[in-house]
């Protein structure tokens, strides 16, 4: 989908890129993607998330690879890197990112510090990667135009609250992600939409 010269392409799972008139933004590539990105944006160690082969896939010399703190030790030693913890704000050219917190709440596969959420703002649009999260507290801080929410639950939250999150944070468009893979399917993607009708949000299904 298109949003104000933004492309947004989920990559399955909770991998997407983000390519405006001259960058690319690409966010948890677990599975192939031929295109090399400008930014690499990796929101935790999990297989699924954080995969060395896909990322020396789409590197380029310049590429800036942003890293959780906690992957110190498991980065490629020529990769551009440069690590992260909930708070920082990188600036390239005219894209901002602003790292969030994403953990979960009642379960303990994402602690809190570990697992990184972004708010990625290109050519004014401002798009939240939620990352591995549950519903947590911190979302009512976000401002965005697009949230891409998890929703398979198991690991992350499920639809039902997925659908709170929205509400909380407020998005024009809202795309599920984190189904179909490994967990969860596209019902849950459909239970989402389902559970936002009544409101202005638009849920878009990639």
């Amino acid at each position: 989908m298109n949003y104000n010269g933004v492309e947004i392409v989920w990559l399955k799972h909770s991998g997407f890129e983000l390519i405006s008139k001259d960058k690319i933004v690409c966010i948890d590539p677990y599975v192939e993607t031929k295109d090399y990105a400008d930014i690499i944006l990796i929101t935790h160690d999990h297989y699924d998330h954080f995969s060395p082969e896909r990322i020396r896939e789409i590197i380029k010399e310049d590429t800036i690879v942003v890293l959780p703190e906690s992957l110190k030790g498991k980065e490629d030693p020529e990769w551009n890197v440069v690590f992260v913890s909930p708070g920082r704000i990188i600036k390239r050219d005219n894209i901002i990112i602003t790292v969030v917190d994403a953990y979960n709440i009642n379960k303990h596969y994402h602690k809190k510090g570990v697992c990184m959420g972004y708010i990625i703002e290109i050519n004014g649009v401002k798009i939240y990667h939620a990352g591995d999260t549950d519903l947590i507290p911190e979302m009512k801080d976000i401002k965005c135009d697009i949230a891409l929410l998890p929703v398979g639950g198991t690991y992350t939250m499920d639809a039902k609250d997925a659908a709170k999150a929205a509400k909380i944070i407020h998005p024009k468009i809202a795309i599920p992600m984190h189904y179909g893979s490994i967990v969860g399917t596209k019902d849950d993607a459909e239970k989402f939409k389902e559970y936002l009708k009544g409101t202005d949000i638009d849920v878009v299904i990639l």
